[in-house]
């Protein structure tokens, strides 16, 4: 499972630009918005777009869910409920790096 977090997290370093939002808080919005609604593209579930940033969340997602089905063969394969677990493990894993286990000051700046 750590290996399949790892090959759908470096995808996201390399290609995203919106893991790099300037705040935790829109960061956190953002990661959690962005991958439920990938884990829900790749899973065929509903996905919600009531919102206008519900609406740009899946965009990203479906982009992202695109790329995960093109590249990495076995998100095709597994089923939806290991699925599920990478995705959760991949949420966490990009939380730490992009929040949690951030070096970036700014992030926590109450006045930015």
């Amino acid at each position: 499972m750590k290996e399949k977090i790892a090959q759908l997290e470096d995808y996201i370093m390399k290609n995203c630009l919106w893991q790099f939002h300037s705040r935790a808080w829109d960061r956190k919005d953002q990661n959690e918005g962005i991958l439920t609604k990938t884990m829900q593209l790749l899973c065929d579930e509903k996905v919600e777009v009531e919102t206008p940033a519900d609406r740009c969340y899946w965009v990203d997602a479906v982009c992202l869910a695109e790329a995960y089905r093109e590249r990495f063969p076995w998100v095709n394969e597994i089923s939806k409920a290991e699925l599920k677990e990478v995705m959760k493990g991949l949420k966490e894993r990009i939380d730490f790096v992009t929040i949690t286990g951030s070096l970036n000051l700014e992030l926590k700046d109450p006045h930015y």
